[in-house]
């Protein structure tokens, strides 16, 4: 399954009209897309990136019903079955957590790719390099150094935790944790996910995802409390090593930033729509966010084409009273654990499994008032 093949732009220093801009093609910008292209807008997607979904910088799980999109070949890597959480005592606990492992560059171009076929023009090694929101009109930088105007109806900004629409717009950098993670052999078969949570991985976990002969081994942390993402991570490989877990080997290495601080204050402004990691709508707790920006950007795209069609604001409202009607509870929550959680690390209640058990989904208590 290959890339999707990119659309060039034409004459440099060109001048474009049309219905939706689509900035980022992660999985939120491919659903947006797909979705504003069948309800007949005219769509261009951007992507600064040669390669749709690569480097992947994610650890690649996405609940079960998010398996619709996960159909093209060799998108599905393995069935997860639960979820195994580890205390800083060494206590565990198992709970269900039903989902798959995908191969997380296959899901994003499968994306692109259906936006495509639906109509949608892609454009890779493109960067959005000015904007004004008020005339509605955007500059795009394009692979060979030279620059295009595109004018819009509406724009979905689907361009992650450092949104280039967001901070040509003038607004504020949202809070992020960091990740690092290897991919190793996994030498046993494992149908689950292991989060590890305790004072080594201040602000975030660490994690092992299994995908078939191989494993996402990774962890974040905030680096208000921890700069170093190396070494709590070598140690934490060292120990699955000598449980003969995993294998020494390191295959590979990634990393990447993740939205913490909640959903934005606006989802909207002017005829600009959030989706997924721009949006803030990541879990400031586990981190997850694929299934987020996919129904977001589902979301977003029927918005911009209604909004494209007959200048209707209430489709843009609406689209940002559905994501606070759908997502705004368990983000408070998760932002208020997350508060909670940020006064215990580098102290001795860290290492307690009862703050623990309060800060992780997996629990009773983090549910509790």
């Amino acid at each position: 399954m290959g890339e999707p093949k990119a659309i060039g732009y034409g004459t440099a220093g060109g001048r474009r009209t049309l219905d939706v801009l689509v900035v980022g093609l992660g999985p939120g910008g491919g659903a947006a897309a797909y979705r504003a292209a069948v309800a007949g807008a005219s769509v261009l997607a951007i992507e600064r990136k040669k390669c749709i979904g690569e480097p992947v910088q994610c650890a690649e799980f996405i609940p079960a019903p998010l398996g619709r999109w996960a159909q093209d070949e060799g998108v599905l890597r393995q069935h997860i079955e639960g979820m195994k959480s580890f205390l800083p005592s060494g206590a565990s606990e198992q709970s269900p957590f039903p989902g798959l492992m995908v191969d997380r560059a296959r899901f994003d171009r499968a994306l692109a790719r259906r936006a495509q076929e639906a109509g949608a023009e892609v454009m890779t090694c493109t960067r959005l390099t000015g904007l004004d929101v008020c005339t509605r009109t955007a500059v795009i930088g394009l692979a060979d150094g030279a620059s295009a105007t595109v004018e819009y109806r509406a724009l979905i900004a689907a361009d992650g935790p450092h949104s280039a629409v967001a901070r040509l717009a003038g607004l504020p950098e949202l809070p992020v944790v960091h990740t690092r993670q290897y991919t190793v052999k996994l030498l046993q078969p494992h149908a689950d996910t292991d989060i590890w949570l305790s004072d080594e991985f201040p602000g975030g976990y660490g994690w092992l995802f299994p995908k078939g002969p191989v494993a996402n081994l990774g962890m974040g942390a905030d680096r208000h409390f921890e700069h170093d993402l190396k070494a709590p991570l070598d140690r934490l490989h060292a120990r699955l090593v000598a449980q003969g877990l995993v294998g020494s080997e390191i295959l590979s290495r990634t990393g990447g930033a993740i939205p913490v601080g909640g959903m934005r204050a606006s989802l909207v402004l002017e005829s600009v729509l959030f989706v997924g990691d721009a949006a803030g709508l990541t879990h400031p707790i586990t981190g997850a966010g694929i299934a987020a920006a996919v129904e977001s950007g589902e979301c977003a795209g029927r918005a911009a084409a209604r909004f494209a069609r007959a200048d209707e604001a209430a489709a843009l409202a609406g689209y940002d009273e559905d994501m606070r009607d759908q997502y705004g509870v368990a983000l408070e929550r998760a932002a208020a654990r997350r508060r909670d959680l940020e006064r215990h690390w580098r102290t001795p209640n860290a290492n307690d499994d009862r703050t623990m058990r309060r800060g992780w989904i997996a629990f009773p208590e983090y549910f509790s008032v």
